[in-house]
């Protein structure tokens, strides 16, 4: 249960009120859901540059948590990667850039659970699906150049479609 304050009076939401709040909203989506264990839920975020962008809601004693998985850790120019990722966090509200051990990319948030509306969570979702999409093109163009431009050489070479290297014609071998 976690308590909060709403004009002066104590407020108590439980847990459970806060996981059917999740349930119904990730029911109206459309989008791929599934509740892995009482409480915790995956989604698959749809998107244009990022074609999906898995995510994790987490129902725990205070809090929700969210965590997105963005790419994998760069081939290269690391530190320009996560120097760009610290950068754009400034923009960001309710997540953040975060890095795991492996040095992969996720964004992670975390509501009270006082804080959890249908109308916040599906804010929340939304800033992690704009985040994640917005973001993949430079995150892949900053640190993965030289497999782009080797993807590039590989296709055209072979004759393959080039359609989804698309955004990255600046890219193409001449």
């Amino acid at each position: 249960m976690a308590s909060g304050s709403e004009s002066g009076k104590l407020v108590v939401v439980s847990n459970e009120r806060v996981v059917e709040i999740v349930r119904s909203h990730l029911a109206g989506t459309g989008a791929t859901w599934d509740e892995d264990a009482p409480g915790r839920f995956s989604v698959e975020l749809p998107g244009e540059r990022k074609l999906k962008t898995s995510c994790s809601l987490a129902v725990r004693d205070h809090s929700l948590v969210v965590n997105a998985f963005v790419a994998r850790h760069p081939d290269e120019n690391t530190e320009g990667v996560y120097r760009w990722l610290l950068e754009r966090n400034a923009r960001l509200s309710g997540v953040a850039f975060a890095v795991d051990a492996a040095g992969d990319i996720y964004l992670v948030g975390r509501l009270p659970l006082d804080a959890v509306t249908p109308d916040e969570l599906d804010r929340l979702l939304g800033v992690v699906l704009d985040a994640a999409d917005s973001s993949f093109n430079t995150i892949l163009e900053l640190g993965f150049s030289t497999a782009i431009r080797r993807e590039w050489e590989w296709r055209l070479a072979r004759g393959e479609s080039t359609r989804n290297l698309a955004a990255f014609e600046h890219l193409r071998p001449e």
